[in-house]
């Protein structure tokens, strides 16, 4: 909801555990893909896992993909599109090029980007200073597509070997690094086709990508290059409440709740150039140790623009004084640096560790927006300069694995050290031109979100093969995490916040059983505590009128996971059915909350979510014809909210009773690949989402309107032709039949890709 920038400053005051308030200064510290392993190292696997998570035993259930299944069936534009067909994980993308992707899981929605891990290597790329579905995604653009050798997916939170933030699941990619001389190109297009209301358009991306490689000695290196061009379909419809006077072209519409919302226009037009580079390299320091540095550089410049539907009596263009067209104009320009330095053994005996040391800067991100519009089609020469620079992370680790008896012994101990550390540094300066003002405007602030996030942790973790087939893994996991140095300004007031700190352990049990060859089963149990970001505590963002408030005194969230698995799997066949349920106490929700009199929408805890559902996989492979196989994959899942005294609703509803916001009840991935030879291969596929709400207590009843969540089923098509060793060519199409769905954002309409890869 909307609320005055008084309220904003009233909220903050309200949600402040006794800071002091003073007038505002200038911020001075400023071959059966995919495949399952539901075994951990120690006993005996189905199939084999990526060597970076194999080697400390996790007992989840685990979906991979590799280079070869991507290639084969999916139109990859953007590396998170590799999750697009894993089961129960939705990658809300709303174009692309988009950097603002986030990753929903079985258990959690779109919203919910603190929720699950990304890493690369061993490399953290989720940004957990938010918890949101904007600048809460993970940093996919510092991972170039064309190195990526495969993922694998982690559900649930039953290691030690991972932080609370795992109660979704883990997502581990590995990119590749070259044992000769390599090189490729590659050249992608994508044409979008798209219309709704007045908008009708056609919008291309275009991918250049490159990579180069070498082992010489004891020494290699791998580089990738990577430059995207975008223009998108409207990310938003600009709203009003009436027919702006004067005008015509309204389009009479409703909000998802049923209030009037008239389209009269679409914003977040985006035209984006990203470019990415990436080097990575390693050397063998002796047969069993090697040292590895990474340096990813990524630089983003995007432009959005809108498009009035509106006129005057004479057919002349105006914005009829709606301000929400300033509010979809802005100029952004982004640059971030990543580094990474590890030390890892690989003796094959009794003892492996490994030292990984992290760091995330975002060097420049800068922001430029109007404060208004005034006639016809002009905006306000005054305006907003929003800014990120000094925002980031750090992070390290110590792991290390202890085998007794060695590699086939029964016992494998492992255990690490965890540091890291997230800051935000968010100002947003009064600007006399939003064009043309210095960085900072003219030094005063409208808004203001400062503060830091550190967590100090242990785990220790032992895989037993106590009997021949039975596997029992048990840990835990011990951390300490504080908040402090939070600062926010809203207009005229400023608030030092408190400082928190918490500590708890998290106990982890996990026991699998192989029944015979093709059999098996397992039964997990994992706490975890996901603890409040630097945003939900401290960021203040504001988009014209509306404030999201945050607030400095949330609880961690803490999830009791449960899953049972029982699998079947031979070499032309798979099943799969998972049981689940997660209970998480104290659930951080963005919820409205009376403050000072005041509705305000703000981050709370809710009392008691509850997750509860099944998860069928299965696949056949060599269906009826050789080289065809199918797959498929069906969640359901049960959220309910339990218990949440805390929620007000402007209307007096409750939302104890209801579902959980962002968590579809139903969600099917169909898939069919066929081989016919090794050059050649054809995928089809469907990928079907139920309805889920927005709201807590489950008043948004309209779809297909903007902030919507609809239903939606959509199909992609992908043909890829190996022409000889040197090159490839591949064809493809997303959503086929063209379906109009809004995830809050209207999503791409019908989408033709080609591709051509050379390797050299």
């Amino acid at each position: 909801m909307s609320i005055s920038r008084a309220a904003a400053m009233a909220a903050i005051a309200g949600l402040s555990a006794g800071p002091t308030l003073v007038r505002a200064q200038t911020p001075g510290d400023q071959q059966l893909p995919p495949v399952t392993v539901t075994a951990p190292a120690a006993g005996p696997q189905v199939a084999p896992v990526s060597p970076q998570i194999d080697r400390y035993a996790p007992p989840q259930t685990i979906e991979s993909t590799d280079q070869r299944k991507i290639e084969d069936t999916t139109n990859i534009i953007d590396s998170g599109d590799v999750t697009k067909y894993m089961p129960s994980l939705l990658l809300r993308k709303r174009n692309y090029g988009d950097t603002q992707p986030t990753l929903a899981t079985r258990t959690w929605g779109v919203n919910s980007s603190a929720r699950s891990l990304v890493y690369v290597d061993d490399i953290p790329i989720s940004a957990l200073i938010s918890n949101n579905n904007t600048n809460g995604a993970p940093r996919w653009g510092l991972v170039s597509p064309e190195e990526i050798k495969g993922a694998d997916f982690l559900y649930g939170p039953f290691s030690a070997a991972w932080p609370g933030n795992s109660v979704g699941g883990v997502l581990l990619i590995t990119t590749r690094m070259p044992d000769k001389l390599e090189a490729t190109l590659k050249q992608t297009e994508a044409l979008q086709t798209f219309g709704y209301y007045d908008t009708y358009g056609s919008y291309l991306t275009s991918n250049s990508a490159g990579t180069i490689g070498d082992k010489v000695g004891r020494l290699s290196f791998f580089l990738a290059v990577n430059r995207e061009e975008s223009f998108s379909q409207p990310l938003a419809f600009v709203t009003n409440g009436t027919f702006p006077g004067g005008t015509q072209g309204t389009i009479p519409a409703l909000t998802k709740t049923g209030t009037v919302a008239n389209v009269v226009g679409a914003g977040g037009l985006l035209h984006s150039i990203m470019d990415n580079y990436k080097l990575k390299l390693a050397v063998d320091l002796n047969d069993w140790l090697k040292a590895s540095y990474t340096v990813g550089y990524w630089d983003n410049t995007t432009f959005s623009t809108v498009q009035s539907y509106l006129t005057t009596g004479n057919g002349t263009p105006t914005f009829g004084g709606v301000s929400g067209f300033a509010n979809n104009t802005y100029n952004l320009g982004e640059q971030h640096l990543m580094h990474a330095l590890s030390l890892r053994t690989d003796t094959g005996g009794k003892w492996d560790w490994e030292l990984i040391a992290t760091r995330y800067d975002y060097l420049q991100s800068l922001q430029r927006s109007p404060a208004g519009v005034t006639t016809g089609t002009n905006y306000t020469t005054s305006g907003l300069i929003a800014r990120m620079d000094g925002t980031g992370w750090m992070t390290q680790d110590v792991k290390a694995v202890w085998r007794p008896a060695g590699l086939e012994g029964p016992h494998e101990l492992s255990a690490g050290f965890h540091h890291d550390q997230y800051r935000l540094e968010n100002p947003t300066w009064n600007a006399p031109s939003w064009l043309t003002s210095p960085d900072n405007g003219n030094n005063t602030v409208s808004t203001y979100g400062r503060g830091k996030t550190e967590t100090w942790a242990v785990w220790m973790q032992e895989a037993w093969s106590f009997a021949p087939g039975w596997t029992l893994t048990v840990g835990g996991r011990g951390e300490t995490w504080r908040a402090h140095d939070g600062f926010n300004v809203a207009g005229s007031l400023a608030s030092a916040q408190p400082e928190l700190t918490s500590t708890n352990f998290s106990p982890k049990a996990s026991l699998w059983w192989q029944i015979d060859d093709a059999w098996s089963a397992k039964a997990s149990f994992g706490q975890a505590y996901r603890y409040p970001t630097v945003a939900e505590l401290y960021q203040v963002v504001s988009t014209g009128p509306t404030f999201a408030i945050p607030n400095p005194n949330l609880l961690p969230e803490s999830a009791l996971s449960f899953e049972f698995t029982v699998e079947r799997q031979d070499k032309s066949s798979r099943v799969r059915v998972s049981l689940f349920e997660e209970d998480t106490a104290n659930a951080l929700i963005q919820q409205t909350q009376l403050i000072n009199n005041v509705f305000t929408n703000t981050w709370q805890n809710v009392g008691l979510i509850r997750n509860r559902g099944v998860e069928l996989v299965g696949e056949l492979k060599d269906f009826a014809v050789p080289g065809l196989s199918l797959s498929n994959s069906l969640t359901y899942v049960d959220s309910k909210i339990i218990s949440n005294p805390g929620f007000q609703s402007a209307t007096g509803t409750t939302s104890q009773g209801m579902w959980a916001p962002y968590v579809p009840q139903w969600r099917d991935t169909v898939q069919a690949v066929y081989r016919p030879n090794e050059n050649l291969s054809f995928a089809a596929s469907a990928r079907y989402q139920g309805k889920m709400y927005s709201t807590l207590d489950n008043s948004d009843h309209v779809q297909g309107v903007q902030g919507s969540f609809d239903p939606f089923f959509v199909l992609d098509a992908h043909v890829r032709y190996q022409m000889g060793k040197a090159a490839s060519a591949e064809l493809g199409v997303d959503n086929l039949t063209d379906s109009k769905y809004f995830l809050f954002h209207p999503f791409p309409g019908r989408t033709f890709i080609a591709g051509l890869k050379i390797k050299l």
